[in-house]
């Protein structure tokens, strides 16, 4: 694990440091209910807006007789936990149509089993909001909170939703690990701490299992569980196990 130095962004009030985003929080940070209000009534984003509804209208065929969310997703899980796992954002048929992250779709499928193997969560399925999922220790969040067209945000669209994560982890006080699912969101999540004052002055490199501390936070690196690296064998349960054994050890320490 390598620690990383942070840039000391008080040194010169209202200047971020080089190549840092600031990103502008919409409102005071209240609490995680008032964030989440606000989530799921937000149309910042033209395309994703119209993406999002356009596909609930439509359906895919297995789901014409379900009623989709077709909104923006908020977190879930445990409001103290230590755990923070961050994905990119949630699928048109997933969470788009459940209303809850990686809910319904096959990378939650991956996800959920691997949370309950590691005792994060009190069941191994995830497919709708009502289903009795509860998640111990372990809280899930997105990037983007709208399903994108091809699963690809735009910068822009990407740098609108990030404000909201801006907000939402120093509402989340116990958070010590953050499991990055993807390239996209440990970059996102590098540029939320930036924001929040914690960049790093030499940008840690995303990979498997790529660790690095900032601040009072360790990222862990993961491939995403999606669907073209879980069937191509570019991430295996073994390896998604491996990640959140090192993420339950890195929440024990220090306790």
């Amino acid at each position: 694990m390598e620690s990383y130095p942070t840039t000391d962004s008080a040194s010169t009030p209202g200047v971020p440091p080089p190549g840092v985003v600031m990103y502008t929080v919409l409102m005071p940070p209240t609490n995680l209910d008032r964030l989440n209000r606000r989530v799921t009534a937000c149309r910042a984003c033209p395309r994703l807006v119209t993406w999002r509804e356009q596909v609930a209208c439509a359906k895919r065929a297995a789901f014409r007789d379900e009623e989709y969310w077709g909104k923006p997703i908020t977190g879930f899980g445990d409001p103290r936990a230590r755990l923070l796992i961050c994905g990119l954002a949630p699928a048109a048929h997933g969470g788009n149509r459940t209303g809850r992250v990686f809910t319904g779709d096959r990378s939650g499928d991956w996800l959920f089993a691997a949370l309950h193997r590691a005792g994060f969560a009190n069941q191994s399925t995830s497919q709708h909001r009502d289903d009795g999922l509860r998640l111990k220790n372990c809280y899930i969040t997105a990037c983007v909170r709208c399903a994108p067209p091809a699963n690809k945000p735009t910068p822009e669209e990407r740098d609108t939703c990030l404000a909201y994560l801006v907000e939402e982890l120093p509402l989340l006080t116990q958070v010590r690990v953050i499991v990055c699912l993807g390239g996209f969101a440990w970059e996102g999540v590098l540029r939320v701490l930036g924001s929040l004052g914690l960049a790093a002055r030499r940008k840690p490199r995303f990979g498997h299992g790529a660790e690095a501390t900032l601040g009072s936070y360790t990222l862990l690196g993961c491939y995403h569980p999606s669907q073209q690296n879980t069937f191509t064998g570019r991430l295996t349960e073994k390896m998604l196990d491996d990640v959140l054994r090192r993420a339950w050890m890195l929440t024990r320490a220090g306790r």
